[in-house]
């Protein structure tokens, strides 16, 4: 099977805008579905609290022909239009879709940041990491956050096999971003936030991006939108991951991220597992 995550960085703006930078996202869209995915993740949809407008619903299913759909937004008492996930998936599925609550801290929980799909075999699950935010405001949070996932994922894996993907907010390693000197109390490469990540992994799941690919440097999933030359420069962070259970790691045939072209932001990632 084939699945795809991404961050789309607005849903919306992907459908309906007509600026550069959303006719850009649409390419990625197109190259996303050029790889005939069994499913696909998004991170970061931004859609109003009660879903799809009906002009997404149209688009959606012209963009999108073949998928069903699933969402969930941010909703009170957290921000509206924030954060925000969704699955697509070939129709020819019909996999038992869960919203599940954490027990994370602050509005983390009301922010539709997971999404788990039941799979007669295995369970894939996305995230939305919160972000520890400018001046790591958010770092306390964002720690508890990290331990009760991992014991949320780890809850699933001694069930069946878990497929985990989305955007995890944290380069793990030095050779995870091109700049680690520079940034290590940054958001995303504190040391704090790395070993959250390490002990995610601990508790039996396995970077498929590493254990296909070893040490590879310069493999990135991010470029800063702030920075104009980041992705020509490719200053960029690998911070979106598709994990697997240990168990599961023998099966990845694939796991890379796609060229998004001269967009800026997020890239899809590919994972390929041969079942």
């Amino acid at each position: 099977m084939r699945f795809i995550s991404w961050n789309i960085d607005s849903l919306n703006a992907a459908l309906t805008g007509d600026s550069d930078r959303a006719l850009r996202t649409r390419k990625v869209i197109e190259v996303i579905l050029d790889q005939d995915p069994d499913v696909i993740a998004l991170q970061e949809t931004k859609l109003p609290a009660n879903g799809p407008s009906k002009k997404h619903v149209e688009l959606l299913k012209e963009y999108f022909r073949g998928y069903a759909y699933h969402w969930r937004s941010s909703v009170e008492p957290a921000r509206k239009g924030y954060a925000g996930t969704m699955f697509l998936h070939k129709e020819k599925y019909s996999p038992v879709v869960s919203y599940p609550v954490i027990g994370a801290p602050d509005t983390m929980d009301s922010e539709g940041r997971i999404m788990t799909l039941d799979f007669n075999g295995f369970y894939l699950t996305q995230v939305y990491t919160p972000n520890a935010g400018d001046g790591l405001k958010r770092l306390k949070a964002r720690q508890v956050w990290d331990e009760k996932y991992a014991e949320y994922l780890q809850s699933l894996d001694r069930m069946k096999p878990v497929l985990a993907t989305g955007d995890y907010n944290v380069a793990h390693k030095e050779i995870d971003l091109a700049h680690p000197q520079n940034n290590h109390r940054s958001p995303g490469f504190t040391d704090e936030e790395r070993e959250g990540f390490t002990k995610l992994l601990d508790r039996g799941f396995t970077d498929t991006f590493r254990h296909i690919h070893g040490d590879v440097t310069g493999a990135y999933s991010w470029w800063a939108q702030r920075v104009k030359t980041s992705k020509i420069n490719n200053s960029g962070w690998r911070i979106d991951y598709w994990l697997v259970s240990d168990r599961l790691a023998g099966k990845v045939v694939k796991s890379e991220m796609l060229d998004s072209g001269d967009r800026q932001d997020h890239a899809p990632t590919l994972l390929e597992i041969d079942f």
